[in-house]
């Protein structure tokens, strides 16, 4: 877990997590080049428009469906070596992501990144996007997700996936799902989000009215 050296808000201040991948930060063209670098390594065929539409699971579950399970652990290797290289300067902001984290803060918020992504390469997407948070913990998935913000006393959690649903009920947070990822508005809903937003160009006018009441 990283906690950046950045002004920190009292610890009754409002908290708010947030997902990175297709939530905060556009990594599609970033994985999809490690993707093709890994098989154009292995010699192992990779669709990777396939893969950057199922973005969000533990990498090994993505590299299950291109390579026995025997060689998965090495192959996960072999991608996290690549991945500071080539995907990380391949990355860039979703849209309205740093209106979002300049909502929270309007109302001396802090903001909490818990991703997928392992923690080393979670910490180097952060520093190269110049997001200014207060903690990143990476490396959990899904309901996983609950006892980090539970521990950073996050009251809402926003993410694409439906995952992030699961992470958010875990943590007894506000679930906001954005339909910037694998699942649209419906899917999100029906999933049992408490709101759904079409990006984060909306987030900003729903976090003034959350942090009013909270």
């Amino acid at each position: 877990m990283l906690d950046l050296d950045l002004p920190k808000s009292p610890d009754s201040a409002l908290a708010v997590g947030f997902d990175l991948d297709l939530t905060l930060a556009d990594t599609r063209a970033g994985i999809a080049a490690v993707y093709a670098a890994l098989a154009a390594e292995s010699g192992v065929p990779i669709d990777t428009d396939l893969v950057v539409r199922r973005i969000g699971p533990p990498l090994e579950e993505e590299l299950a469906y291109w390579f026995p399970a025997g060689e998965v652990p090495a192959m996960a290797a072999r991608y996290r070596a690549m991945y500071a290289d080539i995907a990380v300067p391949a990355t860039v902001l979703m849209p309205g992501a740093l209106a979002a984290l300049d909502a929270v803060r309007a109302g001396s918020g802090r903001v909490i990144v818990v991703s997928g992504k392992n923690q080393a390469d979670t910490e180097r997407t952060v520093r190269y996007l110049g997001l200014e948070v207060d903690v990143v913990v990476g490396g959990l998935f899904g309901a996983d997700k609950g006892a980090a913000l539970r521990e950073h006393g996050a009251g809402a959690y926003i993410g694409d996936h439906t995952g992030d649903v699961d992470a958010a009920r875990a943590a007894s947070a506000v679930a906001v799902g954005v339909a910037t990822g694998a699942f649209d508005s419906a899917a999100l809903t029906a999933y049992g989000a408490d709101v759904v937003l079409p990006d984060l160009l909306a987030f900003p006018g729903w976090m003034r009215a959350f942090a009013a009441t909270a």
